[in-house]
């Protein structure tokens, strides 16, 4: 079976790879950056260079035509955002649909969430290709490999969408999709200052950060690339530690398929204890500095 890789990051296009691998005997990345041409990873690398006057997305008129002549039929897609958009473009271009957020896949089909992660289901692909929206987490502790070969694809000019300003943003300096641990932080935060302590024990147990809804768009004290939930990621860590987090079913899809789930709340009624497999009440201003401190 032959598999595209389409990534943004390098621990993206490492992580997508090295899974790629475990489901087909040809493996191809499609590198739109220089943080993707990583040798060693894969059988080809088609290196695309995007104009700097234009969008990332804009690149997915190149892929469709690369998809064309070299006919995979398995497309993985890290999730995000511009990685979507290119995704959708490409499934439109190929008369199929994209799989989003797969928890497991196997061939041309995939299991995901249903009803807002209420049900699972399995979906498989209707045409000659498989498209893929996956975290390289889903795969499992697997290494890629591959020869060194790279090819320069030419650009196509996309003429559906237009770069008509650019501005800097700040960094994200987080990648959830490809973390093995993570700490995610909930409305039990009251003072953004506290968010510290979060990032302290996360330091200590080599994981990275995320948060519910609210602390990216009630009180904007997180980047939206961070905000973890069915309309956010969904992500399978090796641990979850939920603080100060309630557990509704919006956020805790995104964590349900963790291998371990850990609570720290005050309220001992926090709908998240009935799916954590160990859970601590108390106040994350008094429970958070005696386990970093043990730590």
């Amino acid at each position: 079976m032959s598999i595209f890789v389409i990534a943004e990051t390098e621990k993206g296009a490492r992580g997508l790879c090295a899974g790629a691998r475990t489901l087909g005997n040809e493996v191809a990345l499609v590198s739109l950056s220089e943080a993707t041409r990583i040798a060693g990873i894969a059988d080809a690398v088609y290196a695309i260079t995007v104009p700097v006057d234009a969008l990332v997305e804009s690149a997915a008129a190149t892929v469709s035509e690369l998809i064309d002549t070299k006919a995979p039929e398995v497309v993985l897609v890290e999730p995000t955002r511009r990685m979507k958009v290119i995704a959708g473009k490409v499934a439109s271009k190929q008369g199929v649909s994209v799989i989003t957020d797969a928890k497991s896949i196997e061939g041309a089909a995939a299991t995901s969430l249903f009803f807002g992660g209420i049900a699972n289901r399995k979906t498989k692909s209707v045409g000659d290709i498989a498209i893929f929206t996956a975290t390289p987490s889903i795969f499992g502790d697997v290494q890629p490999s591959g020869s060194d070969v790279v090819e320069e694809i030419a650009y196509i000019a996309d003429d559906t969408v237009k770069l008509r300003s650019r501005e800097a943003l700040p960094p994200a300096g987080v990648d959830l999709t490809v973390a093995k641990n993570i700490i995610a932080a909930g409305r039990g935060f009251t003072d953004e200052a506290d968010l510290q302590m979060a990032h302290d024990l996360a330091a200590k147990m080599d994981a990275e950060v995320g948060c519910t809804r609210p602390l990216t768009e009630a009180v904007n004290w997180m980047p939206r690339e961070t905000y973890i939930g069915v309309s956010g990621l969904m992500l399978s860590p090796e641990v979850y530690v939920g603080i100060g987090v309630s557990g509704q079913m919006q956020h805790m899809v995104g964590v349900n398929t963790a291998k371990t789930i850990i609570a720290i709340n005050k309220d001992n009624n926090a709908p998240i204890f009935e799916q954590a497999d160990y859970g601590l009440v108390g106040d994350l201003k008094t429970v958070l500095p005696e386990i970093i401190a043990k730590l």
